[in-house]
């Protein structure tokens, strides 16, 4: 594969990694939405921001970057990965549909939830024909393997789906006391609720080029610290990341009453910063003093450390998975600059 000669930079080669993998899949997945019949089909080009009135197209396709980049990994085309990218596109956007709903949310990338755009009848729907869409991309490609990525995907939506569930619960439970979440439960959500999709998005990509079930696991692996990666690093962002390039508001988190790692950790640290911080969310954090506060005794307290350490941690061992794997450097240069571009958005 020959890289174009202006993609020098980390920054640049990530850009066209995405880019390529935008190129293979948006016509795979246009075509799955039309098939979906004129009314259904109208919900997905809208969700998808495919409408006339000139959106363009939703999201960022790190996952599908993720599979083209593990088949170029094992030697195969990055069309080999095509169905793993368009199956992995369609069941996060099932999930954020369905997300929506479940939360309340109002607005998707600017615009109207599906679910207020349509209604949670026509919502709940396209997202169910978007995750049947996925199974049926996978297993009619004729691609070796194309089964055993079928059944990982399988596997992955299973994770998804418990994780979102655990994530829904922790929001019942007590800030503190042994009722509380702890920081390894916290954990073992977030590799289920967003490392899943990318281990399998890694892992169905080499699988489609040909590769081993042996190579697919590393494959994951990867996936899976990148995953945790992310979500370390979006939960200091949730409090910590400028408006101006989050697209979120300060302290966005602790005023919704968010269970992430960075209040987790500095309550179950113990000292005086974390006592007086357990005392403050429990009564409930509401006003700009309050949430000015609560940021500070979380810092105080390691948990912000804590939370960058623990991203620090998860991409030390993604750059171990790649150093493990073997594939040409170019590849490699891209997979990194991807890994950076998820992770380099707080700094």
């Amino acid at each position: 594969m020959t890289f174009p000669a202006t993609a020098r930079t980390d920054h640049e080669l990530g850009l066209d990694a995405i880019r390529r993998a935008r190129e293979l899949t948006e016509p795979v997945l246009r075509e799955l939405v039309d098939r979906l019949g004129p009314s259904l089909g109208d919900v997905g080009r809208y969700h998808f921001g495919w409408r006339s009135e000139g959106c363009g197209s939703a999201g960022k396709a790190i996952r599908p970057t993720m599979a083209v980049l593990a088949a170029e990994a094992v030697g195969a085309e990055a069309s080999a990965a095509v169905p793993a990218a368009a199956a992995v596109e369609l069941v996060h956007n099932f999930s954020l549909i369905h997300d929506d709903i479940i939360d309340n949310d109002e607005l998707r990338r600017g615009r109207r939830a599906v679910w207020k755009e349509y209604g949670v009848p026509e919502a709940i729907l396209i997202g169910d024909a978007l995750h049947s869409e996925a199974f049926g991309v996978l297993l009619s490609s004729g691609r070796p393997n194309a089964a055993a990525a079928a059944m990982r995907l399988s596997t992955a939506m299973r994770e998804v789906v418990v994780g979102q569930v655990d994530d829904i619960r922790f929001t019942e439970r007590p800030w503190t006391g042994e009722q509380a979440v702890s920081v390894a439960e916290y954990q073992a959500m977030a590799e289920a609720k967003t490392g899943a999709l990318l281990a399998f998005s890694a892992a169905a990509g080499a699988l489609l080029g040909g590769a081993s079930e042996a190579v697919a696991d590393c494959f994951d692996r990867l996936g899976r610290h990148l995953g945790l990666a992310f979500q370390c690093t979006d939960d200091v962002l949730g409090i910590w990341g400028d408006p101006e390039n989050t697209g979120k508001p300060v302290f966005g988190d602790l005023r919704e009453g968010k269970r992430t790692l960075p209040v987790i950790a500095a309550l179950s640290a113990g000292g005086s910063a974390s006592e007086r911080l357990g005392v403050l969310v429990e009564r409930g954090v509401r006003t700009d003093f309050e949430l000015r506060l609560a940021a500070e005794l979380v810092a105080e307290a390691g948990g912000r450390e804590f939370a960058e350490r623990e991203a620090a941690r998860h991409l030390a061992e993604v750059d171990d998975c790649l150093t493990a794997l073997s594939m040409p450097a170019e590849t490699r240069a891209c997979f990194n600059a991807l890994s950076q571009s998820l992770i380099g958005r707080t700094r």
